[in-house]
């Protein structure tokens, strides 16, 4: 039925059809039995019937698992860039994502890039976006996150991360500024923080993946992060860094090396890539598309590279979450078998619709 669906629905603009999407589903999820009924056929069957203990590694099906210290109901998440204002928690909760990722967020709202910004390559089973960290300012979305908690969050199990990011007049020299900004404003209505200069749709600033620059942002955010545990009596949030999949051996060893040395709790690998090699789409749909990140089916041996390089050089001593190319439970478990704790889809989720959390899982 999903397939039939998307079929027609891919003969309209991605990033119209995304929200038309979604929007529709908040229709559907607003009435509570209508919500219910969405939740008992989405949801992995072990999260309808309330799994019983933790499992402290990669497992089997759909059983909880515990990482950086949250208890996750399943290892299945949604990347971030899907909901990035967090418009639909209720409803991705029914759908029975284990965690999913606001943002990108900035500090000031901002439009992103022009459109047409989102493409779809379904010989590829990809996308191609270049969005430009469009969203509604974190004070906006820290409120909505608010009010889902005090709301249908309050009794749910749902993980929420903060994914942030710098907004694009801000220049690279400051954006440690912008970062703290959304870390400050987010903390306490979200489980763990992801920290983004690894997209590729804002100028310069891959360039903030540079060691140097990078550590500059991660240290003051572990200051704050330590500064707002004692004034707030919480637990310091979890901090993750999110990489691009582009990058070299000796770059992914500073990577390594630095979220040793600042007290990491983990890393998201990896990000969209600027590569466009192997493609099956023509070489003259891509060029007329042009610049942007590719996600999707082209994307999971090169993501599964990076989480195996940074698995073993890391020592399990933190968890990576891996992301790209995840479609099936054969992709998770070739994440999981080069050593990823977690995974987060995207655009499997667009291929695969809303079923994709439960048919894993299972």
């Amino acid at each position: 039925m999903y397939r039939f669906l998307r079929t027609i629905l891919f003969f309209f603009p991605a990033e119209g059809v995304h929200h038309f999407s979604m929007e529709a589903l908040r229709l559907l999820c607003g009435w509570g039995p209508m919500r219910r009924l969405v939740a008992w056929a989405c949801r992995p069957e072990e999260d309808n019937r309330g799994a019983g203990g933790l499992v402290a590694g990669p497992g089997a099906g759909a059983a909880p698992r515990e990482f950086f210290g949250l208890r996750f109901r399943n290892p299945v998440g949604l990347g971030a860039g899907f909901d990035k204002n967090a418009l639909y928690l209720r409803e991705l909760d029914a759908l029975g994502f284990g965690f999913v990722e606001i943002g990108t967020v900035t500090p000031r709202a901002q439009s992103g890039n022009d459109k047409p910004r989102l493409f779809r390559l379904p010989e590829d089973q990809a996308l191609i976006n270049r969005m430009g960290f469009n969203n509604d300012g974190v004070g906006r979305i820290a409120d909505r996150v608010r009010v889902w908690r005090s709301r249908t969050g309050r009794d749910s199990s749902l993980i929420i991360g903060g994914n942030i990011g710098k907004n694009k007049s801000t220049p690279n020299e400051d954006a440690w500024k912008d970062y703290e900004v959304c870390f400050r404003a987010l903390y306490e209505v979200v489980d763990y923080f992801v920290v983004n200069v690894s997209s590729p749709n804002t100028p310069g600033l891959r360039e903030l993946q540079d060691k140097e620059a990078l550590r500059r942002i991660l240290t003051n955010l572990q200051r704050v992060n330590r500064e707002l545990s004692g004034s707030l009596r919480m637990r310091p949030r979890p901090l993750l860094l999110k990489i691009a999949p582009d990058l070299s051996h000796d770059q992914l060893n500073d990577v390594v090396d630095l979220a040793m040395e600042i007290g990491l709790d983990g890393l998201v690998a990896a990000n969209t890539t600027t590569r466009r090699d192997g493609l099956l789409t023509t070489a003259e749909r891509v060029a007329e598309i042009g610049a942007g990140g590719l996600s999707g089916a082209p994307l999971r041996e090169l993501s599964t590279e990076v989480v195996r390089y940074c698995c073993a050089r890391l020592g399990g001593r933190i968890p990576v979450i891996a992301s790209g190319g995840i479609f099936t439970a054969a992709d998770v478990r070739e994440k999981q078998g080069v050593g990823a704790a977690l995974v987060q889809v995207w655009t499997g989720f667009i291929y695969e619709g809303p079923f994709i959390v439960r048919r894993v899982c299972r």
